[in-house]
């Protein structure tokens, strides 16, 4: 059973426990929290902790409608302390107040979000990967925050960088998309080059630490490449021995890869270690 999988389990069986967290699915999971919510975002296309609070509101309202006398008591079920808290929750969900859906009596027109299954008969294989040693490099870009929500919107930032002219003092010809997570499922995307010395203005400076890494490679199409970020974090790692560090992670971009195309295959570069 892989992580997501896991996950989405526990959280059925247990999102009405209050104080419910992300350490806790992590634990029942056997995993860090960056590995869940890293496997999650990527599975999924949300962050988890939205994902249980979406469950719980879509929970409270099916019982609203069903005409559910204490909306107090649904509101502690869902997380919340008090009535107030609940509603303001309730109306960002739906647009109406819980009274207003307990007096209508039904759900029809509601953005409910139903639980979540992951199919894993038809799983991307994937190659054995590399482990290898790199040392500390920089990389000068273009930064933008996104959640897996609005990942989207990456391809636009590359077009951003594309024209800015190429610095002398750019090392060799490689192109970089680095990933920085944060917990919730938030991450920093910076699209850029490798540089040596100082950056040129307008673009960011990221340095990456000498790390330890898994390299796998995507094949097919860069449009299909979440699907071997999938198989990486919900079914490699966890039957590696090895555990992400929680650093900066990359794509990869050399001459195999067609910008115009966008086949040609891309390197993944995952900083592990085995403790």
């Amino acid at each position: 059973m892989s992580i997501v999988a896991k996950a989405l389990w526990y959280i059925e069986n247990n999102y009405a426990k209050s104080g419910l967290s992300l350490d806790d699915v992590a634990a029942a999971c056997g995993a860090s929290r960056f590995h869940l919510t890293r496997a999650f975002g990527i599975a999924t296309g949300r962050t988890l902790m939205r994902y249980l609070r979406a469950r719980r509101m879509t929970q409270a309202a099916l019982a609203l409608a069903a005409g559910a006398p204490d909306i107090l008591a649904l509101a502690v079920d869902a997380g919340y302390g008090s009535h107030e808290a609940f509603t303001r929750a309730f109306r960002e969900q739906f647009g109406l107040t819980p009274e207003a859906l307990r007096a209508r009596g039904h759900c029809e027109g509601l953005e409910l979000v139903p639980a979540l299954r992951l199919d894993h008969a038809d799983g991307m294989p994937l190659a054995a990967p590399r482990l290898l040693e790199r040392g500390a490099f920089t990389v000068a870009g273009l930064c933008a925050r996104y959640t897996h929500e609005t990942a989207a919107g990456i391809p636009a930032q590359w077009q951003r960088l594309a024209a800015y002219p190429s610095p002398p003092c750019r090392v060799g010809s490689d192109e970089y998309g680095v990933c920085i997570d944060a917990d919730e499922g938030a991450f920093d995307y910076t699209c850029g080059i490798e540089v040596a010395g100082s950056v040129p203005p307008g673009l960011t400076r990221l340095d990456i630490p000498a790390q330890r890494y898994a390299v796998f490679f995507h094949a097919g199409h860069i449009a299909a490449i979440r699907m071997t970020w999938r198989a990486i974090f919900d079914r490699w790692l966890p039957q590696s021995g090895l555990h992400p560090t929680g650093g900066p992670e990359f794509e990869r971009y050399d001459e195999r890869f067609d910008v115009t195309t966008g086949q040609g295959g891309v390197e993944i570069w995952i900083p592990v270690s085995s403790s």
